[in-house]
């Protein structure tokens, strides 16, 4: 993987591109939390001259207006409409998709009291996550992508990216993006908002380091990279 996607004529955006998987849990979309669900995320990139580059939103619809499958597609799925085909409603379509991707896991099980559903070396990274205070913005449902935090709380963090604040305006959003949520983890490598990191191990480190102001060794990382992987789905995701 690498730190950021190339899209149309190969051109790359600055920041890492997050996962659609159990996006639709999270309080907003992007890293800087511009759109306010999938739906408004769906239709970003579509028009985005360094990712898909369309021209217009009429161009887009045009050109799914002469796919027949989408044009009887559409008006099945927007029959209370008099025109199906308006831009929004293909946000509405992919998003009704991302609301699917939700991906269960051994630590869902372990929740609903299945105690062996962790092994060992699981369990203590649970208890470590907690005690160094990972669990303090890696929580809810998604374990994070619920709470805007600034990257560098404690140690700053080299970036020239300034997150919410390109888009509030305030001081005090500098620096500040969405917590990333936890599940599947282990399958979203690079990590940050930058993709600068190319192992969880050393993600881990780090976030250590710069949030919590601690130093961790390879027992702590070792056991709580493995609660991170209780957390990747149980299925093909």
């Amino acid at each position: 993987s690498q730190p950021t996607s190339p899209g149309h004529e190969g051109k790359r955006g600055g920041r890492n591109s997050p996962t659609t998987m159990n996006a639709a849990l999270h309080i907003a979309q992007f890293w800087d939390g511009r759109a306010k669900d999938v739906e408004e995320q769906a239709l970003g990139p579509i028009l985005n001259p360094i990712e898909m580059g369309m021209p217009s939103e009429a161009a887009v619809v045009n050109k799914l207006k002469k796919i027949e499958e989408y044009k009887a597609l559409f008006a099945e799925a927007f029959k209370d409409e008099k025109d199906p085909f308006q831009y929004k409603n293909i946000g509405k379509a992919i998003g009704a998709f991302e609301r699917t991707l939700l991906t269960p896991s051994r630590f869902d099980d372990y929740l609903k009291g299945d105690e062996n559903a962790l092994n060992d070396s699981e369990k203590r990274g649970l208890q470590k996550f907690i005690h160094m205070g990972c669990a303090t913005c890696h929580n809810g449902i998604a374990l994070g992508g619920n709470s805007y935090k600034k990257i560098g709380v404690v140690k700053p963090y080299e970036t020239k990216d300034m997150g919410r604040f390109e888009i509030t305006g305030l001081e005090i959003d500098k620096k500040v993006f969405k917590v990333p949520s936890l599940r599947n983890i282990t399958k979203t490598a690079p990590y940050f908002h930058d993709g600068s990191v190319a192992t969880l191990d050393k993600a881990i480190e780090e976030m250590a380091e710069h949030q919590l102001g601690r130093e961790v060794g390879p027992g702590f990382i070792n056991d709580v990279k493995a609660f991170l992987g209780s957390l990747t789905s149980k299925g093909k995701e």
